[in-house]
């Protein structure tokens, strides 16, 4: 893997979203920027100054229905969208700002000022749908930074990869009808949101651009790694993505205290590992990270220096916490399925 030039996106604005004791809380990026300094990474990394998301940058995958219902809601003093979402009084203003740290993350990874790019960003963003916050999420910002790269660009094709261990449904839907994005999706299954059936392949226009892969409870390192050999590699060597966009979720690391998976530091560096060499063999190197879920934080941090690691080319990654001590399951089935569902 060659050395490539990486740049990080962050805005303090961000942690105006201010959810408590909420566990999608400001600890979460408070761990990845120390350690980010305490590694001797920051000196290696660019660090571009993003601007906020316009409203018509919004509304490009979002409805003005609700974006002014989550503008109100925040200038109300906050509140609750649905059972698991808090609204702060600086919601809002946080969610333009990560929403612009995706876009600025395209721009520079398009401008040729870096190969790749890494929004370090909350609130989270895959589970906000056109008309809906949801999940921990208020703006899809990976769906926005999409829709830039697609409309601001005239990008045709774009691989959009989430690895999250819930399914992001509101990416899914956003271009479910697209043929101009290739959403692939490895989560645990059954369970929340309760989408991501390996028989949603997408619909009209996009039938046979959404890939997803729902795995079960403690698929490991392994298992993963042979799911994104077997299944991604082959399908993004088909669709020939002109950039890659990443929905990174490190609650699939077996510590995670939400969800129920295997997967290590070493595991999730091997998925961007992947990622990268398909990358660079397919589109110059062009990505873009964008941080989703993770609530372990040792798990998240160890797990966000070693995706810097990768994408700056590093070889030897440290894993803090080891492999899952629980064996996982066989993935072969779930595998078989997806390639009949897709011809591969």
């Amino acid at each position: 893997m060659s050395c490539r030039s990486v740049a990080i996106l962050l805005d303090p604005v961000c942690q105006e979203h201010d959810t408590g004791k909420h566990i999608e809380n400001r600890s979460r990026l408070q761990v990845i920027e120390e350690a980010i300094e305490q590694s001797g990474l920051r000196r290696r990394l660019l660090s571009p100054a993003p601007r906020p998301a316009t409203v018509e940058q919004i509304a490009t995958v979002h409805t003005m229905a609700y974006i002014e219902h989550l503008q109100a809601i925040a200038q109300r003093g906050g509140g609750w969208i649905d059972a698991d979402t808090v609204v702060s009084p600086g919601s809002y203003r946080a969610a333009l700002a990560a929403a612009g740290c995706a876009i600025a993350a395209v721009d520079v990874v398009l401008a040729r000022q870096a190969q790749a790019a890494f929004a370090l960003v909350r609130p989270p963003g895959h589970h906000a749908r056109p008309n809906q916050g949801k999940g921990f999420c208020l703006f899809n910002n990976i769906a926005i930074a999409t829709r830039h790269a697609l409309d601001t660009y005239q990008l045709e094709r774009v691989l959009i990869v989430d690895f999250d261990a819930h399914h992001g449904n509101g990416t899914q839907e956003t271009f479910y009808e697209s043929q101009h994005v290739l959403y692939f999706s490895t989560h645990l299954f059954p369970f929340y949101p309760g989408t991501g059936l390996a028989s949603e392949i997408g619909a009209g226009a996009g039938r046979g651009y959404t890939i997803n892969v729902p795995v079960p409870a403690l698929t490991d390192d392994f298992g993963f790694r042979r799911i994104y050999g077997e299944i991604l590699v082959p399908l993004a060597q088909r669709y020939r993505p002109q950039m890659i966009l990443v929905s990174a979720g490190y609650d699939v690391h077996w510590a995670d205290p939400l969800t129920y998976l295997g997967v290590s530091v070493n595991g999730i560096a091997n998925i961007v590992a992947i990622v990268a060499e398909l990358a660079d063999s397919l589109c110059q190197g062009r990505m873009v990270f964008t941080l989703e879920g993770g609530y372990d934080r040792a798990a998240l941090a160890a797990s966000c220096i070693a995706t810097l690691h990768v994408l700056l080319g590093d070889k030897d990654i440290n894993d803090p916490l080891g492999p899952s001590r629980q064996a996982g399951p066989d993935v072969s089935d779930a595998i078989a399925q997806v390639k009949r569902l897709h011809a591969l």
